[in-house]
């Protein structure tokens, strides 16, 4: 039977993104993203849980990451977990849980997203990034005549 490798996580990020020119036009973007959960403890005091998680994003994501992520930015995510072991100088043996990143989509309004008023929804890893205007978003009325059936 074949497995699912799915994750999806919604942050921030701790940092701008480090990227990688490598050999002929590889490029690689390492991102750090925070989650973090809030829940109350027994004696009703709201406890805040974050979690870090290293992101890796490949070729034209790497290039739409470089040019329009920034320290501190919301971005929805969709990838798979990647294990990297290795032994060090030492002779220890080494692991680093990575997610490589399929997918991600920049959220918050345009001042927000200091890209020039873009957002950005990255297609996977196996077609062209594309930076997608803001202008394709809903528009930000509330008038409660929405056609939903419940």
């Amino acid at each position: 039977m074949a497995g699912v490798n799915k994750v999806i996580l919604l942050g921030n990020l701790g940092a701008d993104p480090e990227v990688k020119y490598l050999e002929g036009d590889n490029v690689v973007a390492n991102i750090s993203l925070a989650t973090t959960e809030s829940y109350k403890d027994r004696n009703g005091n709201r406890v805040d849980q974050t979690e870090w998680h290293d992101l890796e994003l490949w070729g034209g994501q790497a290039k739409v990451a470089e040019q329009y992520l920034k320290k501190g930015m919301q971005i929805y995510v969709e990838g798979k977990i990647k294990t990297d072991t290795w032994q060090d100088d030492q002779g220890q043996n080494r692991k680093k849980v990575r997610i490589r990143v399929l997918s991600f989509t920049m959220l918050g309004s345009k001042q927000e997203n200091s890209g020039g008023g873009m957002q950005s929804s990255s297609k996977p890893a196996n077609q062209a990034a594309k930076p997608q205007t803001a202008s394709a978003s809903l528009p930000d009325t509330d008038e409660g005549d929405d056609d939903l059936p419940f």
